[in-house]
């Protein structure tokens, strides 16, 4: 056999054509269970695909989603890839011969790429409605009750209906970051408005956000929303989302997550008169007198007041005195 011979059997050998795919296939693989070890990340970051944790039911649910469309879509695209690159490497034509066989009316083909994609869009449809649902429902009696009123550029927050039976709200200022004392393990119902600009009233650690309209009534806007509870103690920082004016980047609040007990405790104080000023105690006083650590401490921890001048850039970093 002559040279030519011999190179034409080993290339004409269908075995060593399936293995090149083979190990490619397998160096990817390797490659990308070394990238996630090397990374330090483990399964449940890895499925997260980006997305943060939450720290109420809705937000798991919303993670939940997006990891199952994210791993939809991959399975779509590395069948959709596999086939791609299966017909170019097995069926391009090779030469001047014929033309590889056709299949212009494949009736199992044509069936499979319309059903199975109704499928999948039906199956992430309902999923969707399912979680969306939950995520804006109503409860007849929530736990706990809070106003939220947005202005330019500031909160304030109201608890109707508290135990105590008094008024007891939160105001910010440009030197004061409001802080919304909340508790853990209930429900709790926010009902939202605005004075001027349409805002939005977000905290990333709920995972959800949620246009603030002027006059809702009359804007024909559902300004309440629900969650089943905040699943553990901490501070995190509330922001508007949505541009609503020149300080809408610093437009800034904390929620502070306390046990049932930490918060009967807080509200009761909220009632109680400063010996000092000789008024009820504002948020900081009175969660200063809980004495739980920085759970309690008298200031947001989680973001900085804001000199609204233009020299000032960030509402991230405390400003200088």
């Amino acid at each position: 056999m002559t040279k030519h011979g011999r190179q034409r059997a080993v290339g004409s050998n269908p075995y060593v054509r399936r293995t090149r795919p083979g190990r490619v296939l397998k160096t990817a693989l390797l490659a990308g269970v070394v990238a996630v070890s090397a990374s330090g990340c483990s399964v449940q970051e890895v499925i997260r695909f980006g997305w943060p944790e939450g720290v109420t039911p809705q937000a798991t649910e919303m993670r939940h989603l997006w990891t199952w469309l994210a791993i939809a879509s991959l399975v779509v695209g590395v069948i959709v890839w596999g086939l791609t690159a299966w017909t170019v490497i097995f069926h391009r034509k090779r030469g001047e011969g014929e033309l590889p066989r056709q299949f212009q009316y494949s009736l199992p083909v044509e069936i499979v790429s319309v059903v199975l994609p109704t499928i999948i869009v039906a199956a992430i449809f309902g999923y969707t409605v399912l979680v969306q649902n939950d995520v804006d429902k109503s409860i007849a009696k929530p736990d706990v009750k809070v106003d939220v009123t947005a202005f330019q550029w500031n909160w304030e927050f109201d608890y109707p209906e508290n135990p105590t039976g008094k008024k007891i709200s939160t105001l910010g200022t440009s030197e004061t970051i409001p802080i919304l004392v909340l508790p853990t393990d209930k429900s709790i119902e926010f009902t939202i408005t605005s004075t001027d600009v349409i805002h939005s009233f977000f905290v990333p650690e709920f995972l959800f956000k949620r246009d603030v309209f002027p006059d809702p009534e009359k804007n024909d806007t559902d300004n309440t929303f629900v969650i089943d509870k905040i699943e553990r103690q901490g501070a995190f920082v509330g922001r508007c989302a949505e541009l609503c004016g020149s300080y809408h980047s610093v437009m800034n609040f904390e929620v502070r997550a306390l046990s049932p007990d930490l918060y009967a405790k807080y509200l009761q104080k909220r009632t109680e008169t400063n010996p000092v000023s000789g008024v009820p105690n504002t948020a900081g006083e009175a969660l200063a007198s809980l004495g739980c650590g920085e759970l309690c401490s008298p200031t947001a921890v989680t973001t900085y007041p804001f000199k609204t001048e233009r020299t000032h850039r960030s509402a991230s970093q405390r400003s200088p005195s």
